[in-house]
């Protein structure tokens, strides 16, 4: 089920001489397809996908700093006005739920949770107050509890404070909620996350943004090379 189906760029020419439209990879954006129910976007630090899914998240009518479409708290204006030079293009149906997750915010969403619902409903929603579960067990008891399908998912960099073990719970979460008529769009480290079958991945690098295949992403191959020959690595890096 697709509720986004593209971002479209539809800023002056002018304005993408400064930030952010001055990052390589948002510099040549024209119009980015979503054809898949999980879509991932990848790329070194800095190249540009955080500040993108946050722009398509606030336009999808999400709180810039996560939640549902109902969160207006603000602890910090720090998302650009990306936000502004870009266009969503959406498909006819429409999402009946959405959450967006950012692992940087998660403890504000937390927060924001307790402050506004009672026990019961926290309970109920969520799992319990996710302050009493460490960052990991929050963020999965939140995607379990709380995501309910038919729904358009955004999360940034999940992976963070997720063991091995609940990043493999959050596969199947996922998969769970795709049955559910729901669509992903997420950026990721992660090699385990990454593996996720059949999703489209878009590489964000100094020369735009490229579609390629799970085996051709770094994440992958220099895990897979770091795995099969840890010890040569590491002596090659001076670690002895």
């Amino acid at each position: 089920m697709i509720y986004i189906k593209a971002i479209k760029n539809v800023s002056r020419t002018e304005t993408r001489n400064s930030y952010p439209l001055n990052i390589p990879s948002l510099l040549h954006l024209n119009t980015l397809e979503f054809n898949n129910d999980v879509t991932f976007i990848i790329g070194e630090n800095g190249i540009g996908k955080s500040t993108l899914i946050e722009a398509l998240a606030i336009n999808a009518g999400f709180n810039p700093e996560g939640g549902s479409r109902n969160f207006n708290f603000k602890t910090h204006d720090s998302h650009s006005n990306l936000y502004e030079d870009i266009k969503l293009i959406r498909s006819h149906r429409r999402n009946a739920d959405g959450f967006f997750l950012r692992a940087e915010s998660l403890y504000n969403v937390a927060s924001e949770i307790d402050n506004t619902l009672d026990r019961s409903q926290i309970n109920r929603n969520y799992g319990g107050s996710l302050h009493e579960l460490s960052h990991g067990e929050g963020f999965l008891s939140l995607v379990k509890n709380r995501l309910t399908g038919n729904g358009l998912y955004i999360f940034d960099e999940p992976e963070s404070g997720l063991s091995i073990n609940t990043q493999l719970s959050l596969l199947i979460a996922i998969k769970e909620l795709v049955n559910k008529n729901s669509q992903f769009i997420i950026t990721t480290h992660s090699p385990i996350i990454l593996a996720y079958p059949g999703a489209d991945i878009f590489n964000f690098s100094e020369n735009g943004i490229e579609q390629i295949k799970y085996e051709e992403t770094e994440h992958h191959r220099l895990t897979k090379y770091f795995m099969n020959n840890h010890q040569q690595f590491i002596e090659t890096l001076g670690i002895k």
